[in-house]
């Protein structure tokens, strides 16, 4: 059963927040960070608001906190459409849901004000003695502080400030590592177990159903297929459509059913390769998140971009390919998968650059990406009959 969402505690009586601020006679850093290892927490907060791959990458501490910490409260701060990847994780008691789009308008809309002041009250009034700040930048931290707590975890390396609201500092030598790995670390600070992560999704229990049923609606029923998800949110991310559409017509001749998939926003794009692979079924847009993850957890390989879908798949255990540019596989790769990786090997990747307009070597990243170079790979990931 899925975890119900958070809700205020009404009948708590409110009293002068402490911020757990460190006096002269504290212990040092050092010691106090290693005293983690041995308290006992009962309520609990993991930040981490978005973004789906994000959320997927920090998605092992779950098991291991409720592993150590058995009778614990443990909440996770999420946003609503990324939501259902968590809600109902058995090791979950309840979500934080932050609508960052709507408190976007704080200040300049009532509604959104209130809404954040809020949900900030909301949280301190919980009386969290553990908080997690996973994601590192000001609006978590805004979250991290109200809540009040004695014991506010977070990185070393983060942005815009964040690191002013910890009480402990997490040590990041070097961003050179993976991110589920840099997440690790929590193990060692709070006496977690060291077993291999564990990456379960658990879906609501409409999701399976629902996305077979839009299969069944497309004659693919039980078929085979292969999912191709052009879409990312950053411009120098983009392969070429030509490119999708070229590796779909292999897929298609190879006996895989293609399909793609995808947000409302990657409709055109999608509609577009669509066109260029007979046969293909484009559900792009047709499916919420929880859906579009039961897709993925029935296809027999996935052709990707740095995205999202590539750590679902990742995460699923499914077979991926992925082109990658701008950005490092050895920090958001697809964890531990090397393999799925396929790059143009340019000198100046990665340069985490977002903007098309913000590259000075024609985006040769991506553009010398060719689809024989993905297909070579598909042959070695999923051999198919000639």
């Amino acid at each position: 059963m899925g975890a119900p969402c958070f809700a205020p505690l009404l009948d708590k009586p409110a009293v002068a927040p402490d911020f757990g601020t460190a006096s002269n006679d504290s212990p040092p850093a050092g010691q106090r960070m290693s005293r983690l290892r041995f308290q006992t927490f009962r309520r609990m907060l993991i930040i981490k608001p978005s973004a789906v791959g994000d959320v997927v990458h920090a998605l092992p501490i779950l098991p291991k906190l409720r592993a150590r910490f058995p009778d614990a409260q443990i909440d996770w701060l999420v946003r609503p459409e990324i939501a259902d990847l968590v809600r109902c994780h058995p090791a979950l008691s309840n979500v934080v849901l932050f609508d960052r789009r709507r408190f976007g308008r704080f200040g300049r809309e009532w509604s959104a004000t209130s809404g954040l002041l809020r949900l900030l009250f909301t949280v301190w009034r919980q009386r969290y003695d553990l908080v997690i700040d996973l994601h590192g930048q000001l609006r978590s931290a805004m979250f991290c502080f109200a809540s009040a707590s004695r014991t506010r975890l977070g990185f070393s390396r983060v942005r815009e400030g964040a690191r002013v609201a910890y009480t402990h500092l997490i040590p990041v030598p070097t961003m050179d590592v993976h991110a589920v790995d840099r997440y690790l670390e929590i193990e060692d600070v709070l006496g977690l177990d060291s077993k291999p992560p564990d990456f379960s999704i658990h879906l609501p229990p409409a999701a399976a159903p629902a996305a077979q049923a839009l299969l069944d609606s497309t004659g693919i029923g039980r078929e085979p297929f292969a999912l191709l998800v052009p879409g990312t949110i950053w411009q120098t991310k983009h392969w070429r459509p030509e490119g999708f559409a070229e590796v779909g017509r292999y897929l298609a001749s190879r006996g895989l059913r293609v399909v793609l998939g995808g947000t409302p926003q990657d409709r055109e794009l999608s509609a577009r390769i669509a066109g260029q692979c007979p046969g293909a079924c484009d559900l792009a847009g047709r499916t919420n998140l929880a859906e579009f993850t039961a897709l993925v957890g029935r296809a027999a390989i996935c052709v990707t971009n740095d995205s999202g879908s590539m750590h679902l798949a990742a995460a699923l255990n499914r077979p991926v390919v992925s082109a990658f540019g701008p950005t490092s596989p050895l920090r958001t790769g697809p964890y531990r998968r090397p393999e799925a990786v396929v790059r143009a090997g340019v000198e100046c990747s990665p340069c985490y650059l977002r903007k098309l307009s913000s590259c000075r070597h024609d985006h040769q990243c991506m553009t010398l990406l060719t689809s024989d170079m993905l297909i070579d790979r598909i042959r070695h990931l999923l051999p198919l009959a000639a």
